[in-house]
């Protein structure tokens, strides 16, 4: 099948194209219904209008920029007022001013609005303290500027749903086949006798309509939910004077809100104050190089990105005011990308559809002909009566029906139930899917690549060990300054803590100090605090001319403070502290004395970063340098000659249930592999700890990595089990190598900016949800809520269970299609007649697409699928065991119904006018109920025992409950309209126990060997 599927085969979990997107919609040409067999996929016309848009914002931010400097020399003789109603409620300036000053980056309007400050005052907000929030204000504000929110398309309601599955060709063709067999029957027959068969066809097409428009429609509530979480994003703003979390939602017009890297920017606004502030406004304008924003060029657009620094901003314009607002409205509409299953299967359905099609024609051409055959020996070839051309509708309509039951639409779409069914399953055990294939692919990954901060370990970080002035010594938390140092030594760490941080020490509500910042900074900032230092007196003492916040690559964070006096300059560093040892000449000493740093000392302080690093603690270094002379804003932060002032050692305990989750992805055929900028010995240290490092196995650091040939990586990687001091582009070669080399399926995880080059590139990126920046959550396939390894083990175990479920109820599937076909088609040929209606063989396309799929789709997991080895990247969807099922199935059940039809009337000592109505009814039932116990045969492709916790699983129990009760219904209640006659009990036994036998045949065929391919 697979030289057949190669259109449907090009498609990736992440990345395609658009021509191969496009490609396979094509190919894809035997469809009943468009609008439901296409939902869950991209919409490729709204993404050509975001770039179209993106193109758009590019050409006119440019020429926004050219005429604002050009019209700075016009300032004189330019005025403002603002509207009255502006006026009344209590501002001076107007949403619409506010927008052509941002947008157009008019640097003019600004300066004659008073530049920042004036814009803030006619805001009625403060640059310290931000706006001050009551009920009323908030109404005003609101009303004038607007809400923080974009417009999104109504969501369907339920008729609407009801309106697409009524757009099945092929129930539209029997629609009519009914309305013309309702006439005809009508005019021979009278009402209501001749008009059974056309309300049967009426009812079924009906039912199948309502269950379809209900299943789609409970399945699109879930994804609802699930783009709600996906657009929660929070921010800090500083509101009523103090820094609080709020949504992105609730932002106004007149907040300062407060972004680091990684952040994005959530409203139109601008810069207030910051350092090295670096924004990527490729998300708006398709624009890759990053712009510098400053005091020079103030002006921040939502949606666009920090790629560097940080700053303070002033938010001017919200919502669909913004052109990042109006970009989401269409973007939204775009659509998430197929996955490759959902591929698949349309392939899988279109090859069926078309086998389906010609045995279709064939089926209709061998019924006509034998009409036609008996007519001419009948001498009456011309002469047609009404229940002759009845007949012939009949015929036709059984046609279209095999058609209806041979094209299984369901297939692609039981992977989209299958997924969202997942996928808010695992909303609730903390894992957030934000691409439908991360989803399927992570049940196939082989290697996880996983940081250890945060991830591994609990990321609640706190100092415990010093080495302060060459002597080592613990903390605890009633110690104080003196127990450490000297005043003077202890003066000079927190003045290389305090200033020298990406955090902040605020007063929150009830007067509370509260510390923000990440953990290596809370905990540096805790400790500075016990040390007895004063943030803000200490922050006041100096002013921090220049920063260069942490990077990945440097693995340090450097500043300049000038203090006070004549231009004296001073540089703190801090980081990795092999890296900041190197840059150290000299250091002090126990009377806070500047002495110069000899090999004794250096060899003293590399032995104890490795004894810390060996007690699996986070080591980092403290230095600071005099500037002698002046210094450019403009120049990097210097990195040598510095003078040592400590080492702190930082704990941050591994995350219970870690060890149990790396063992139970070894036995799971996953490889876990860490990937940290960590020291060596750290790395190595909770590496053992939490099961990764084996005795065999290999940690090598970044830069010993980045020197390794291809030939030598070869044989590296496969052992590589711990990667330390690595760069965000070590990561990312990992990757690359294990799935291109290795043919590996790779789960990576990130938290930083610089994740998002080996997040893209991985099967799966998993972002993490508590510290991950929303760069690296952009960027990402899953987010992990809780930051929890054990999540991204339960992630996977998902992604198992929604790939097992759609196998099982591919081969369900398959098994009703073959059989429902060979027997309608084999029985025309041989007989002249179809025993299967076309009522009965929508009820029994029901059965095996919408209610098969509710019943096998959606199946929880269990931990037996973490004890089987992983698909990887080139195992066959369809397996052998599914193929070897599928044909001893559909045999058992072919005998069965030939059987029946041949002997049937004999077996039952059947007479009379109706016997022929009672014997195919006995086929219908002995059919449905061989689908009713294959389904429960195929809860289990491998194992013979298929009811363990088959009553865990209600949906599964409620699905064949309802199915026997209508069987049941139908047969003994409504054979006038679906060609059924009652039966006796023992008639009831018989096609039960016939239906029950597939079980054993099914348990056999499951003990024949079969490749695992």
């Amino acid at each position: 099948m697979g030289s057949y599927l190669k259109e449907f085969s090009e498609v990736k979990a992440k990345n395609s194209s658009e021509e191969v997107l496009q490609r396979w919609r094509k190919a894809c040409w035997l469809v009943k219904n468009h609008k439901r067999r296409f939902r869950f996929t991209a919409n490729l016309s709204k993404r050509f209008e975001v770039r179209e848009i993106q193109k758009s914002n590019q050409e006119k931010l440019r020429v926004a920029v050219l005429v604002s400097q050009a019209a700075l020399s016009f300032i004189q003789g330019i005025s403002y007022t603002p509207p009255d109603e502006v006026k009344a409620a209590g501002f001076g300036i107007c949403a619409d001013e506010l927008g052509t000053i941002v947008e157009g980056h008019n640097l003019r309007k600004l300066k004659v609005h008073g530049g920042i400050e004036g814009i803030s005052d006619k805001l009625s907000t403060s640059i310290t303290n931000g706006i001050e929030i009551s009920d009323e204000s908030l109404t005003r504000r609101t009303q004038t500027y607007g809400i923080n929110k974009f417009t999104e398309s109504p969501s369907k309601g339920f008729w609407l749903f009801v309106w697409e599955a009524l757009q099945d060709t092929t129930l539209m063709i029997l629609a009519v086949c009914a309305f013309v067999s309702l006439i005809v029957g009508i005019a021979t027959e009278g009402w209501p006798k001749g008009a059974h068969d056309g309300l049967g066809i009426v009812a079924s097409i009906l039912l199948v309509v309502f269950v379809t428009a209900t299943s789609d429609y409970k399945q699109s509530l879930q994804f609802k939910d699930l783009d709600k979480e996906k657009k929660k994003i929070t921010v800090q703003v500083t509101r009523n004077g103090y820094r609080q979390k709020i949504s992105i939602f609730d932002l106004l017009s007149g907040d300062i809100v407060h972004l680091g890297i990684g952040d994005q920017v959530p409203a139109d606004g601008l810069f207030v104050s910051g350092y090295s502030l670096l924004i990527n406004e490729s998300s708006l304008t398709g624009e890759s190089e990053p712009i510098n924003v400053s005091a020079e060029n103030p002006f921040l657009l939502s949606g666009t990105k920090v790629q560097d620094g940080s700053c303070k901003m002033l938010v001017t314009t919200v919502g669909m005011r913004t052109q990042w607002g109006k970009l989401m409205a269409t973007l939204c509409e775009g659509g998430d990308d197929e996955t490759p299953l959902q591929v698949k299967l349309n392939g899988v359905a279109t090859i069926i559809g078309k086998i389906g099609l010609f045995f279709a024609v064939i089926t209709f051409a061998v019924l006509v002909q034998g009409l036609f055959s008996k007519k001419i020996s009948d001498g009456s070839s011309w002469a047609w009566s009404a229940d002759e051309a009845l007949e012939m509708l009949e015929y036709f309509a059984i046609a279209v029906t095999i058609v209806v039951v041979a094209v299984p639409e369901g297939l692609p779409l039981a992977v989209t139930l299958s997924l969202a069914f997942a996928m808010k399953k695992m909303m609730n055990d903390k894992a957030l899917v934000r691409h439908l294939a991360a989803c399927e692919t992570m049940g196939s990954a082989t290697t996880i690549c996983s940081d250890k901060t945060g991830t591994l370990t609990t990321n609640h970080m706190s100092v415990v060990k010093t080495c302060i002035c060459g002597e080592v010594k613990e903390v605890s938390s009633g110690m104080k300054g003196s127990d450490f140092c000297s005043d003077s030594v202890a003066k000079m760490v927190t003045k290389s803590i305090f200033n020298n941080t990406g955090g902040d020490i605020v007063v929150a509500k009830n007067n509370k100090i509260e510390i923000l910042g990440t953990p290596t900074e809370t905990a540096l900032l805790e400790f500075g605090l016990l040390l007895g230092g004063d943030f803000r007196a200490v922050r006041e003492e100096s002013k921090i001319v220049k920063v260069e916040p942490f990077n990945s690559e440097k693995k340090r964070m450097g500043v300049v403070l000038e203090l006070p006096g004549e231009e004296l300059f001073q540089a703190h560093c801090k980081g990795a502290s092999e890296i900041i040892l190197a840059a150290c000449d000299r250091t002090l000493n126990s009377d806070g004395e500047v002495v110069p740093l000899d090999a004794k000392s250096v060899k003293y302080l590399e032995d104890t970063i490795e004894q810390f690093a060996n007690e699996a603690l986070r080591t980092l270094c403290l230095a600071y340098k005099d500037i002698e002379g002046d210094f450019s804003v403009g120049n990097p932060v210097p990195f040598e000659g510095y003078t040592l002032i400590g080492i702190v050692g930082i704990k941050d305990p591994v995350r219970p249930g870690v060890k149990e989750s790396v063992a139970i992805c070894r036995s799971a055929g996953i490889m876990v592999r860490m990937v940290t900028g960590d020291n060596i010995n750290t790395a190595k240290a909770i590496a053992r700890e939490c099961g990764i490092l084996t005795d065999d196995g290999i940690a090598i650091e970044g830069p010993e990595f980045r020197l390794k040939t291809d030939e030598e990586l070869q044989k590296l990687i496969p052992k590589l089990q711990v990667m330390a001091r690595s760069s965000p582009m070590d990561k990312h070669t990992l990757v690359r190598h294990l799935r291109t080399t290795f043919g590996e399926v790779v789960a990576v995880t990130g938290d930083g900016t610089n994740d998002a080059p080996a997040l893209h590139e991985a099967d799966i990126g998993l972002a993490m949800g508590i510290a991950g920046t929303e760069v690296a959550k952009e960027s990402a396939d899953v987010i992990i809520l809780d930051d929890n390894f054990s999540t991204i083990v339960t992630v996977a175990k998902w992604g198992r269970s929604v790939y097992v479920n759609i196998q099982k109820f591919v081969q369900f599937q398959l098994t009703v299609n073959v059989v429902a076909l060979i027997v309608n088609f084999s029985s025309a040929c041989l007989t002249g007649s179809a025993p299967l209606t076309a009522v009965q063989l929508l009820w029994v396309n029901m059965i095996m697409d919408t209610l098969g799929a509710l019943a096998l789709a959606t199946e929880p997991p269990n931990d037996d699928l973490m004890k089987r080895t992983p698909v990887g990247r080139k195992g066959n969807f369809i397996s052998n065991a599914m193929w070897r099922n599928i044909m001893g199935q559909s045999v058992y059940q072919f005998v069965i119904i030939w059987y029946l039809q041949t002997s049937g009337k004999v077996a039952f000592n059947l007479s009379g006018d109706d016997s022929s109505l009672i014997l195919n009814t006995i086929i219908f039932n002995s059919f449905v109920f061989c689908q009713v116990f294959n389904e429960v045969s195929s809860r289990e492709m491998e194992k013979i025992n298929v009811l363990k916790g088959i009553l865990e699983n209600y949906v599964f129990v409620i699905v064949l409950s309802c199915t026997v009760f209508f069987q049941v219904i139908i047969i003994e209640f409504l054979g006038t309209f679906a060609n059924t006659h009652p039966l006796t009990l023992q008639q009831w036994a018989v096609c039960i126990l016939l239906g029950f036998i597939g079980m054993p045949i099914a348990a056999a065929v499951k003990m024949i060997p079969v490749g695992s391919r």
